[in-house]
């Protein structure tokens, strides 16, 4: 995952955007964890969905609470997945499961010297409140805001994520 931070950040640094808030869902919550220090104009990072929690880290847990998650989830939403999943093969999502399964995002949150916004799905299997609660409390600006739906919460409702990020760029912008 810090390749894949520090590649965001090097593209940062290619794009003069001025200050900007890193936003990740899901598996991009490491990715945008890692770049977040590592850019002078990050102003704040959103974790949506962030994974991997503690308690679903092994390949079997991990499994259990995907398939629990996948009940809760949008119908439709795995048969749009399934043709990457076929283009990458299993044994590259076995790699990709693994690479994230070892990264422990705690780890980079509290390296993280930005305000953060944690987003969870209340219905999330995958995540818990518990952690995501932790998470936030890593930093000295973290907030948690519980969203409706499963952890996949912005297929069904973009909003959902969309207007709590909105109040958080909004808050630092005019802080900066």
């Amino acid at each position: 995952m810090a390749v894949f931070g520090q590649c965001v950040a090097d593209w940062l640094s290619a794009h003069d955007l001025g200050p900007v808030v890193l936003a990740g869902h899901s598996s991009g919550t490491q990715v945008a964890a890692r770049a977040g220090p590592s850019h002078p104009d990050v102003l704040g990072v959103v974790l949506a969905s962030p994974t991997v929690d503690p308690a679903a880290r092994g390949l079997l847990r991990l499994l259990v609470r995907w398939r629990l998650d996948g009940r809760r989830e949008p119908p439709g939403l795995s048969q749009s997945h399934r043709q990457e999943w076929k283009r990458a093969g299993p044994r590259r999502l076995i790699h990709l499961v693994r690479a994230h399964l070892h990264d422990a995002l705690e780890n980079s949150v509290a390296r993280l010297e930005v305000p953060l916004l944690v987003i969870r799905g209340k219905d999330d299997a995958i995540g818990t409140r518990a952690w995501a609660r932790e998470l936030a409390s890593l930093v000295p600006d973290g907030e948690l805001v519980e969203v409706p739906g499963a952890h996949t919460f912005p297929w069904l409702d973009l909003q959902a994520w969309s207007e709590p990020v909105r109040r958080f760029a909004t808050r630092l912008s005019t802080n900066h």
